[in-house]
């Protein structure tokens, strides 16, 4: 048994195109692939665990013995978001998608949030973020209202500039919103996105705040918890799972600073999971479509990698995955239906082990589950190793 067990997911580094990406409109996405295309990847220590020796990974160098367990693992869910993807990381499979709004949010709900709020809303409809604030941030500046819009996903998103509507005041009007947004309209997660600055440069703050649904069922941090292994939760972890089933969360600013948080947590003493989520590769990158970027950020994150490999403990097993894609170089600036990697090293782990392609990403739960001889009948994923 390993005594902790470090879960990072790097949010929306996707490996390649599941079977059913037609469904989803995302024939030939492959995040990793755009990343390496870029010729700015730089990754030795994801390469050594065996990153490019994933089946269906058909380019970047290739270990003669990579030093990890290693594999690519499809989706079980109806989605590609990042509720439901953390979810069955988490062994929750959601049968059914959560409701997404390609027109808005209907009249009689955003009457009810009007009311709740006592303020007035702007926009109503999928929107990129960034554009947002230039299209609308004068408006919402000008009239006090808010900026409410949504994607592909299942969100309800509220933008507020933060010298006008303060921080905490958002965060209640999100609150009141998650209240509302039930039955037919319960979406994944309401996201707080306030902004500062000054137009055309405004710019998102690190303030983002997400109100996830609480998990219809107990998922494998509810079975730690009560066994008396402690979850920590680094990064928007606890948000995504409501705060249920975790013990201590950290908040985070950066990929860089949720590593730095990782490595110090490295060095503490507990028995148990510390469930990690890096976000920038998605909201930084992915969404946004810069791929330079993307490749830049796995590049740095590879960096801090090293140190944390190079600080593990005998009894520490680390696993890293993902949550779905995010192909930065299609015309498209939605989540992308993909395979995810999945790479566990651990200094007396059995190396060089391809487990091919895998059914599930709950079978990460099923493998930290049975880590720590920790029932859980109804988490169905197969043992990884």
């Amino acid at each position: 048994m390993y005594k902790r067990v470090f879960l990072i997911i790097m949010d929306s580094f996707g490996c390649g195109e599941l079977p059913d990406s037609d469904k989803f409109g995302d024939e030939g996405s492959n995040t990793l692939k755009s990343c390496y295309l870029t010729g700015k990847l730089n990754a030795p220590n994801l390469t050594k665990l065996g990153l490019f020796n994933i089946d269906g990974v058909d380019f970047g160098p290739k270990q003669d013995s990579p030093m990890g367990v290693y594999c690519r693992i499809q989706e079980k869910s109806a989605g590609k978001d990042t509720t439901t993807g953390h979810w069955e990381i988490a062994g929750l499979v959601s049968e059914h998608s959560m409701p997404t709004f390609p027109d808005g949010f209907p009249k009689e709900l955003m009457d009810k949030m009007e009311k709740a709020w006592g303020r007035g809303y702007l926009v109503n409809k999928p929107y990129s973020g960034t554009e947002l604030l230039v299209d609308y941030g004068r408006e919402h500046l000008k009239t006090g209202k808010l900026l409410v819009y949504t994607s592909a996903d299942s969100v309800f998103q509220i933008a507020a500039h933060e010298e006008l509507i303060p921080v905490q005041e958002l965060y209640k009007y999100c609150e009141q919103a998650r209240e509302l947004l039930t039955g037919d309209y319960a979406v994944g997660r309401v996201i707080a996105r306030p902004f500062v600055g000054e137009y055309p440069d405004f710019v998102r703050t690190s303030n983002r705040h997400d109100y996830s649904l609480k998990p219809p069922k107990k998922t494998m941090l509810n079975y730690l918890q009560e066994s008396g292994k402690k979850v920590i939760s680094v990064g928007k972890i606890s948000d995504i799972f409501a705060g249920y089933g975790v013990d201590e969360g950290h908040r985070t600013v950066s990929n860089q600073n949720g590593m730095e948080i990782t490595i110090d947590l490295l060095k503490q003493d507990f028995e148990g999971l510390c469930f990690v989520n890096l976000v920038d590769f998605d909201a930084k990158f992915g969404h946004r479509n810069n791929a330079d970027g993307y490749a830049d950020a796995v590049t740095e994150f590879d960096v801090q990698l090293g140190e944390f490999l190079a600080n593990m403990r005998d009894d520490d097993l680390v696993i890293i995955s993902a949550d779905h894609g995010c192909d930065p170089i299609t015309p498209s600036t939605d989540h992308s239906r993909e395979f995810v990697p999945m790479l566990a090293y651990a200094k007396n782990l059995k190396s060089n082990v391809n487990m091919g392609t895998v059914l599930g990403f709950d079978s990460i739960a099923r493998t930290i589950l049975d880590n720590f001889g920790v029932e859980a009948k109804d988490v169905k994923g197969t043992k990884l190793f």
